[in-house]
């Protein structure tokens, strides 16, 4: 990283959306960025952060498998400084029934929103944890409070996201290290594109900026609290989906995410 010698914030799915602009917010903040994502488009988003002053490094890296993690703590190693902030943005999401989801699509994305998520949380904690200091914003989200007809194993993802920052945060406890846990509803970006979303309801309705789910989150991590969920009507749902039974839950979210339903 050139003449790195300031804070280090390092964004995992930064390409676009909720990442890029966690990324944007940092860098006005005075932090170095090392950003990652699984696509060449991250190498476009640099050359933006860079145009309106960000030291950046950035690198494609696939973070569903540890090769890909491992490529990401490689390139933070060369950093030659501990991190004070991490974004764990990288998702995936897919739409349609379980039943006819391809193998390999349904499979990445628990290995995208788990397994690599806690592989980059287990080495970057480890840093953080020996060294006393740092902090971690996860991004889950309010569909991890219900059930996913046509998006099961998206929500289910994020129902362990979620709860395992909540874990994680108890854990680290009086270690001056904090967790945080970002809870964004529907957003505009191209998660629903990627997912095959786009002719239902959820993909076509009105969606929150992401720019402000950002800034929630950024927000939130700095002042080391526990979660937030962005936008009061996702406040609002997600109170409502604690005490709403799982079965009208899982009918409701047929109504948004079926196939077709954009047309109903």
């Amino acid at each position: 990283m050139a003449n790195g010698t300031g804070k280090l914030a390092v964004v995992t799915g930064a390409s676009s959306g909720i990442g890029f602009e966690l990324a944007q917010l940092a860098s006005a903040d005075g932090y170095d960025l090392i950003i990652a994502a699984d696509e060449t488009d991250i190498h476009d988003a640099a050359a933006k952060l860079k145009a309106e002053g960000a030291n950046v490094v950035s690198i494609v890296a696939d973070l569903s498998d540890e090769e890909g993690v491992e490529e990401l703590v490689g390139e933070i190693a060369k950093a030659g400084r501990p991190i004070d902030l991490l974004f764990a943005n990288a998702g995936r999401g897919l739409g349609h029934g379980f039943l006819d989801q391809d193998d390999t699509e349904w499979l990445r994305v628990i290995d995208t929103n788990i397994v690599g998520t806690l592989l980059l949380l287990k080495k970057v904690g480890l840093q953080m944890r020996d060294r006393g200091e740092g902090r971690i914003l996860i991004t889950g989200s309010i569909a991890g409070f219900m059930p996913g007809t046509f998006q099961a194993v998206y929500n289910g993802t994020k129902a362990f996201i979620d709860s395992f920052s909540f874990a994680l945060r108890e854990e680290l406890r009086d270690t001056g290290v904090t967790v945080t846990c970002l809870m964004p509803g529907a957003t505009e970006t191209r998660f629903f594109e990627r997912a095959g979303l786009l002719d239902t309801k959820i993909g076509q309705d009105e969606k929150d900026d992401p720019a402000d789910v950002a800034k929630a989150g950024y927000d939130a991590v700095l002042a080391g609290e526990g979660d937030v969920v962005s936008g009061w009507k996702n406040k609002l749902q997600s109170s409502l989906a604690n005490v709403t039974p799982a079965e009208t839950l899982a009918k409701q979210h047929r109504k948004m995410a079926e196939p077709g339903s954009a047309d109903r």
